[in-house]
């Protein structure tokens, strides 16, 4: 007699679920949103969430808290995303590493990115930029590769982590370039720049929000960006694939979500983090520290993000790249 119910039950349980989930989106938010971002502050990550949360903070009514939770490329933030609680009100503006490199780095990564994360939008895009301290007596990329070359050890490159866009772009370049040059992995965009600044490193693949204020200010030389044209953001900078043709190692930062997050606030997010990214005085500083607002569905999000996983696998299997 009870199976003759089932479906009626089951019918009223998924009723119920949806009715909830309307009623959860409806009032939503209904307290101050945690936007985590993987990196230390001052990186390219941090400087664009804390542009973005501003905005996002008076379009919603609540506040927007960024939080750095900094380590393993990223992947500790992605990883903390990924088993919070999907109610909204936990949100990630996520590097491409911890998304769609680390899966093939990390033989144990404790989260799934394509199962336990949700796109929202993508957020920016924008090249990485190789650059050298100031002192350093290199002013284009065939002289770094000669210092390079000639260097007991070859020659450092900072970057923001393991595995990360960074990383990858300096192993495209010693393969391309034929350059010695060696991986030097920090917590994030910030700590590379303050060692490059300091001497202790001779070079760095940085993104173009930590670089650009500092190649303005002449503390450091920019000798190529890492997308494959130059970009109208940094006219002057040549794209390094000038030199070395077929190098492209674009960058950028995408919104997501706990993987179970109902749609009906992905959407909802989709559409305020949207409308904070379009407003003028938002581009306008994201343009500022070199960075383009890209917004996306999350259906166009979630595609972009399977192509790149399988675009950056095969660079890592082919530079033999490993986490340490």
């Amino acid at each position: 007699m009870m199976l003759k119910h089932r479906p009626f039950v089951t019918a009223l349980v998924a009723s119920c679920a949806a009715v909830c989930t309307a009623a959860q989106a409806q009032g939503f938010p209904s307290r101050p949103i945690l936007m985590t971002v993987g990196f230390a502050p001052s990186g390219g990550t941090d400087t664009a969430a804390r542009i973005i949360a501003r905005k996002l903070s008076d379009n919603l009514g609540q506040q927007v808290v960024v939080e750095n939770k900094a380590g393993a490329g990223g992947n500790i933030a992605a990883d903390h995303i990924a088993k919070t609680t999907p109610d909204g009100h936990s949100i990630s503006l996520a590097a491409m590493g911890p998304l769609v490199v680390a899966p093939h780095l990390v033989n144990k990564l404790p989260y799934d990115p394509r199962r336990d994360i949700a796109p929202i939008t993508m957020g920016v895009v924008f090249p990485n930029v190789l650059v050298v301290n100031a002192a350093l007596p290199v002013n284009t990329l065939a002289e770094f590769v000669k210092y390079a070359n000639s260097s007991a050890g070859g020659a450092g490159y900072g970057t923001s982590g393991i595995g990360g866009t960074g990383h990858l772009a300096g192993e495209l370049f010693r393969s391309l370039a034929k350059a010695n040059v060696v991986h030097v992995p920090y917590k994030g965009g910030g700590p590379a720049m303050a060692d490059l600044l300091g001497g202790q490193i001779p070079a760095a693949f940085a993104s173009a929000p930590s670089a650009l204020p500092q190649i303005k200010a002449g503390k450091i030389r920019a000798l190529g960006i890492t997308s494959p044209k130059r970009s109208t953001l940094t006219p002057g900078i040549p794209a390094i694939a000038e030199s070395y043709p077929g190098y492209d190692a674009t960058n950028w930062y995408a919104f997501v979500a706990p993987g179970r997050t109902p749609k009906e606030l992905i959407d909802r997010l989709n559409r305020e983090l949207i409308r904070a990214m379009n407003a003028p005085e938002v581009r306008e500083q994201l343009v500022i520290h070199g960075m383009e607002p890209q917004p996306s569905t999350p259906e166009e999000l979630a595609r972009i993000i399977e192509r790149e996983y399988q675009t950056w696998g095969k660079v890592v299997r082919e530079a033999n790249i490993q986490a340490q």
